[in-house]
């Protein structure tokens, strides 16, 4: 139906103009708003307007169009405004105390209507016109909205022609509402301005590391979530079960590398709960089949989540102490955004079978004078997920590790990937809080991100794959593991010594020298259930102006599969960007595979024979491949 005459001869004295609507309740009425981009304007505007509405109560997930009123002092006498979620449009009435903020998981909002712990006497909410069989469609807003109607006693809809229909859980029938406002107007547009620079880029190759082909993405609330999607588009079917769509997501649908084939729970479809972008994004999910519009406590219910393989859950933060605890609701005691989906999420995604949780955010804020990795959470600043929820931590520095691991191994993971000029103020803090070893050596002062080109991976004969990376400091523990797991005859070979202790003084005094120039130190791993297990390290130490001495060390497993050869010719490739010409090495004449892996490099080795070792000599002007 396309006009308010057309709805009247439908539906008689249902319909009404705005102000009507507004005199079918009364001052003191607790009043349910449509969410986000979704919301009535109309409504919304009639209701403000109308001066004999006082002392009304407003509940809202993410409110737009209020801003228009809330500074006006005879607003916050009128009315008292209660947010699940403080929108950017009104953070800074929230910053000024004129907005109620309640702390809630998403998944757990509808329940509080649906028990009258949130009682509700009005809804007014937004819906495309109805079909000839007088259902309407709540359209991008879902999420919420559904719960606040059923559980309100007078619902008041705004009938907006603009108002995409989508499919799934969003079909309302006019039965079920009590009163119809015809009001055509544009819908609300939602995240707005979002802005790329190399910090989201950074943030994004990182991300790109750890999502895989084939899985389900969740993308929080935020801009920088949907600012990083991009750097996914090398990504193949990869499905989407969300509570929020927005314009992010286009790219990767019309590429199709969001296919949604390889989903475990509806596959083939995009679920979701609500909709928030331009126009565009609007056009794109109206009467679209792929998208299944389903309430909040179906979207966000963790166990509901778990039902996807593979979910991999994208969220951002405000801040992260170095314990893993996560801020994202308030920056101290200002109340600055809410809960939203992030805990529901990352407990659905840690029981997801393979799923995982990332934490993504720039290393600084307030122009790069601020650390968002902080020795303890600011003064005020809420828990919104505990250490416990906590497993991927993203900067634009690297990924940090935190899941199985103790304070002192997420103290070190969480500084590398700090700022570089805030390294060691944070180390320094985990000392006084006793937190980690007095000796402990702050990460490396300097933008490490070259380090990305060094890494690679190696397909083995066996069906395994095993993935090389630089040596971090947070590889202390899992170095120290790797060298106890070693049979003692490797060791020997390795060290010419029977050693028996690893100690942390040992790794210490190793990482005193590493530089990633001099001295480099490469890891092997392989994927061992749901964590990469070292299998193979090898190392390069600086012993003249072009030379240096290279040595490594294999897993027995995995020995005489071509790690040792493939780590060699790494290790040369780095120590040429570096200015090194040769090689040398001492190895134990008995260790005949050692000396087959050098020889077959550097055919043209030079040996000098000492008693029961070997002094090998390795220019890398005589170096061949494999087969030469």
């Amino acid at each position: 139906m396309g006009s308010s005459d057309t709805l009247k001869k439908r539906f008689g004295s249902k319909v009404v103009d705005a102000e009507t609507g507004m005199k079918k309740f009364k001052g003191g009425s607790r009043v349910f708003i449509g969410t986000g981009c979704g919301e009535p304007q109309q409504l919304i505007r009639a209701l403000v307007g109308d001066e004999s509405k006082q002392d009304i109560t407003i509940y809202q997930m993410l409110s737009s169009t209020l801003a228009q009123f809330v500074d006006n002092p005879t607003f916050s006498r009128r009315f008292s405004l209660k947010l699940f979620f403080i929108s950017r449009d009104l953070r800074k009435a929230a910053f000024e105390g004129k907005i109620d903020y309640i702390p809630a998981y998403l998944s757990q909002i509808p329940g509080l209507f649906a028990s009258q712990r949130i009682g509700l006497e009005v809804a007014l909410i937004q819906v495309s016109p109805p079909d000839q069989f007088g259902y309407c469609s709540l359209g991008v807003s879902v999420d919420i909205t559904r719960a606040g109607m059923e559980n309100a006693e007078l619902v008041i809809a705004q009938v907006n022609p603009r108002m995409p229909r989508t499919w799934g859980d969003s079909f309302v029938h006019v039965d079920d509402i009590d009163y119809l406002v015809f009001h055509d107007e544009p819908l609300v547009e939602g995240l707005r301005g979002i802005q790329d620079n190399e910090v989201a880029r950074r943030i994004g190759h990182f991300v790109s590391q750890l999502v895989e082909d084939g899985a389900t993405l969740q993308i929080g609330f935020g801009q920088l979530p949907y600012t990083i999607l991009k750097y996914l588009d090398g990504k193949k079917d990869l499905g989407l079960h969300t509570q929020l769509i927005t314009d992010g997501f286009l790219p990767l649908l019309e590429k199709k590398v969001i296919t949604n084939k390889k989903k475990t729970l509806l596959p083939g479809r995009v679920v979701a709960s609500l909709c928030m972008g331009s126009k565009k994004i609007y056009d794109y999910v109206h009467d679209n089949p792929i998208f299944y519009f389903r309430s909040s406590e179906f979207v966000n219910d963790p166990t509901v989540i778990a039902r996807n393989d593979h979910l991999i859950s994208i969220s951002s933060a405000l801040e992260v102490d170095l314990t893993g605890q996560v801020c994202s609701d308030s920056v101290g005691h200002l109340f600055y955004s809410g809960i939203g989906d992030q805990v529901d999420f990352l407990r659905g995604s840690a029981m997801s079978k393979g799923g995982f949780s990332i934490i993504a955010l720039p290393s600084t804020a307030q122009n790069g004078t601020v650390s968002r990795i902080v020795s303890s959470l600011s003064e005020g600043a809420g828990v919104a997920t505990t250490r416990g929820d906590v497993n991927f931590v993203v900067t634009e520095y690297g990924i940090a590790e935190l899941q199985g691991k103790g304070i002192y191994q997420r103290v070190i993971e969480l500084a590398q990937i700090a700022h570089p000029r805030f390294r060691d103020d944070l180390i320094q803090a985990a000392k006084n809080y006793h937190y980690i070893f007095q000796d402990q050596l702050p990460p490396a002062g300097e933008d490490l991100l070259f380090l990305e080109s060094y890494k690679s991976s190696l397909k083995l004969a066996n069906g395994k794959t095993v993935e090389f990376r630089p040596m971090l400091p947070s590889d202390e523990f899992s170095s120290r593991n790797f060298f106890y797991s070693l049979h003692e005859k490797t060791i020997y070979y390795r060290y010419f010594a029977k050693i028996r202790v690893f100690s942390h003084e040992m790794i210490q005094r190793q990482w005193a020298s590493v530089d990633y120039r001099n001295n480099m130190s490469i890891l092997g791993l392989v994927q061992k259930g749901g964590h990469k297990e070292i299998m193979a390290i090898g190392s390069y130490a600086k012993t003249g102006n072009t030379e240096a001495e290279v040595a490594f060390v294999v897993k027995e497993e995995l020995q005489h599969m071509g790690i040792g050869s493939y780590l060699l010719k790494v290790l040369e490739g780095i120590a040429r960007e570096n200015g090194f010409t040769v090689f040398t090495a001492t190895v134990l004449r008995e260790n005949g595979a050692m000396i087959r892996v050098f020889k077959k490099r550097y055919p043209n080795v030079r040996i000098i024979y000492e008693g029961s070792e070997m002094e090998m000599v390795m220019y890398f002007s005589d170096a061949v491949e494999a087969g030469e």
